[in-house]
């Protein structure tokens, strides 16, 4: 049978006079030390043992002396004690955002640069912070967010886009460019020009996933008078490039993801400078309003100071 220090009906005050008995072994040293008279002190000691039922010390006129149960009690509330102090300590570090947990969900792009970099040096430097990371399309991250199961999340869209109900910070800014088949004809350019894909067949991701970035990609067809012939939808990036090699179409990427090599697959940026305009994207930190906890207020100053 396994028997736990039960301290919820015992004041912290008498197990400190417990220590302080245990280590002087006589009652008026202890009594002297903890800044108080022995009668009350011999009485609390009376009533400690009182409640736990067993006999700490054993008392004569002229000696006082541990018992087995007292000796066997004492490394556990010393544990305890100790513990017991350090708590201010915790609070003030759980308060600054130094200790606690902090819940993030990312898009796959994410992923490619930003994160690994960040998440390693936030763990070096705030160690105590338990980082839960949650791959998750932005759809299902704005989900998580309603229902409180993530405390913010790295999400993908069209510039100047802002998730209505949440705050964001934009963190990065990129082109677009598109990744096609290394057996494609146009793949001998080392740049394109908008024109040049409009016919081309698509691996395009749903609307649901990246709504603004899939209207700025469609909008574009409709600028240069054409309606995007869409193959093959898939849902995340590793996905799509995968299909790309697989020659099912081409496919309108961040420029990030060129990071993700896959054989059979090249990409090409756009040229800004030949005819119609070249979409970009942002990639923004996003949470509930009014629902910064203080990790996440942590890593958002660690992230602005890189």
């Amino acid at each position: 049978m396994k028997y736990e220090l039960q301290t919820q009906s015992i004041e912290w005050r008498v197990w400190r006079q417990f220590v302080a008995v245990a280590d002087c072994l006589h009652f008026g040293r202890a009594a002297e030390q903890l800044h108080m008279t022995q009668p009350p002190l011999t009485q609390a000691i009376a009533g400690l043992e009182r409640t736990l039922g067993v006999r700490l010390f054993d008392r004569t006129k002229r000696r006082v002396q541990l018992t087995a149960a007292g000796a066997g009690l004492l490394p556990a509330v010393r544990e305890v004690l100790t513990r017991a102090a350090g708590l201010p300590a915790l609070a003030q570090a759980a308060a600054s955002g130094e200790l606690g947990r902090l819940r993030l969900a990312f898009v796959s792009t994410v992923g490619f640069d930003l994160l690994p970099q960040w998440v390693r040096v936030f763990r070096e430097q705030w160690p105590q912070v338990a980082l839960e990371l949650i791959e998750a399309t932005g759809d299902v991250q704005m989900q998580l967010l309603a229902e409180d199961q993530i405390d913010a999340g790295f999400i993908l869209h069209a510039p100047g886009f802002a998730p209505p109900g949440l705050s964001h910070w934009v963190i990065s800014s990129e082109p677009m460019m598109v990744a096609l088949p290394e057996a494609h004809p146009l793949a001998q350019f080392q740049s394109l020009r908008v024109r040049d894909v409009l016919d081309e067949p698509l691996v395009m991701f749903p609307r649901r996933i990246l709504p603004s970035v899939y209207d700025a990609v469609f909008g574009l067809y409709h600028l240069g008078g054409r309606s995007p012939l869409v193959a093959q939808e898939a849902i995340q990036m590793q996905t799509i490039v995968n299909l790309v090699s697989a020659g099912l179409g081409l496919a309108w990427v961040p420029h990030s993801v060129r990071q993700f090599q896959r054989p059979g697959v090249v990409y090409r940026p756009l040229d800004v400078s030949r005819g119609l305009p070249v979409p970009s994207c942002e990639t923004s930190l996003v949470w509930r309003e009014g629902g910064e906890v203080p990790t996440l207020s942590r890593l958002i100053e660690f992230a602005r100071a890189q």
